[in-house]
């Protein structure tokens, strides 16, 4: 039966130039709307969510992107040149010529597989990758959680070539030579668990744990200052899973929005609202920073809007850079609140006021 091809790109609905990055954040955004806790019964909802689930395996792992942007798009053609008595298709004058065969200088490119279960994934990708990570879950504070990453060592390249019945499988020159963990005597491949924890901002400014649940055990887990939405923080052979080879643990933070502050990478900002008397006459105002309250001077004269910076009351940053301060900067816009429901006393003192201060058209030159 004809196998058929996915594109996975479209899958995520990204470019084929498309970033990590990129391919990342259009993952999150589709495995959050269609995962199945959120519809359930759906079975439409569930498909969905293993296509997505697929398509960033291979987009989010460079060596499988690699090969699948080299083959995918001639499928058909490899498909075809695979077929019960044809040419080796990597062969001399074959479709694929030098993906496979030996290099200049007689030794050959070699290729590695990595597989656990691959019941979660489309005949194609088996075909294609003969399985995929899917591994056991992980759960942490809020959050939902995926395992990404190679296990045991899966079939190689050459196995694959064999099975489909093309000529040449085996090593040495004019082979298709292959390495998979277990022939190389390397270790296998750890594979890796992510959990999402999501936390308040002042959480994520002063650092705190979380209790997540790893192969049935709770594990007490430390979240470091500084970390923002999408944060990565690696915990090495934290995630569980074989002893001799454990899994590493990968925490994925979404810090909640703030009644108050806004986020600018290490930077805050809020509006701080003040006097009409404050704003022409100048005053010293208190001001609440995640750190504690600070106090502000306010010149005569401020107008609406303008903003103050101060230094050093911003977020601490998670991996600062040399040439960067260690923690952002706090943004206070100042708000004029006029005052309302005046007397015919206070009313008589604005007309004298007004009438005392020669202040420009600020209209002018706007018509």
């Amino acid at each position: 039966m004809a196998v058929a091809y996915r594109d996975y790109y479209n899958d995520l609905g990204v470019a084929r130039d498309a970033s990590q990055a990129d391919i990342k954040r259009a993952y999150r955004k589709l495995a959050r709307q269609h995962h199945p806790d959120l519809k359930p019964g759906d079975q439409a909802a569930e498909r969905r969510f293993k296509e997505i689930n697929e398509a960033n395996e291979v987009l989010s792992d460079p060596d499988k992107r690699t090969r699948y942007d080299q083959l995918g798009a001639n499928w058909e053609a490899y498909s075809a040149a695979s077929g019960p008595g044809q040419a080796d298709p990597f062969g001399a004058g074959g479709a694929f010529a030098g993906y496979g065969g030996p290099t200049r200088d007689g030794g050959n490119i070699r290729y590695e597989f990595h597989s656990t279960d691959d019941g979660e994934f489309s005949d194609f990708f088996r075909t294609f990758f003969s399985g995929a990570a899917t591994g056991a879950g992980a759960t942490g504070g809020r959050g939902r959680s995926r395992t990404t990453g190679g296990g045991t060592a899966g079939a190689s390249f050459e196995d694959i070539l064999a099975g489909m019945g093309l000529s040449g499988a085996g090593s040495g020159p004019g082979g298709y030579a292959s390495s998979s963990s277990a022939r190389s005597g390397a270790p296998p491949r750890t594979q890796s668990v992510e959990a999402e924890v999501e936390l308040t901002l002042e959480e994520a400014f002063h650092g705190t744990t979380r209790l997540v649940q790893i192969d049935g055990k709770r594990l007490e887990v430390k979240v470091p200052r500084g970390v923002e939405t999408g944060s990565r923080i690696r915990l090495k052979g934290r995630g569980g899973g074989d002893p001799d080879h454990p899994a590493d643990l990968y925490l994925v933070t979404r810090v909640k929005p703030h009644p108050v502050y806004t986020r600018l990478g290490a930077d805050l900002t809020r509006e701080v609202p003040i006097t009409l008397g404050e704003a022409l006459l100048g005053a010293e105002i208190t001001v609440r920073t995640l750190k504690g309250r600070v106090r502000l001077t306010i010149p005569a004269g401020t107008q609406p809007g303008r903003t103050f910076r101060l230094k050093g009351q911003g977020m601490p940053r998670l991996k600062p850079k040399a040439d960067e301060a260690p923690t952002g900067d706090l943004l206070v816009k100042v708000k004029v609140v006029m005052p309302t429901d005046l007397s015919d006393e206070a009313k008589e003192a604005a007309r004298r006021l007004v009438e005392l201060v020669d202040q420009p058209d600020p209209r002018k030159g706007l018509d």
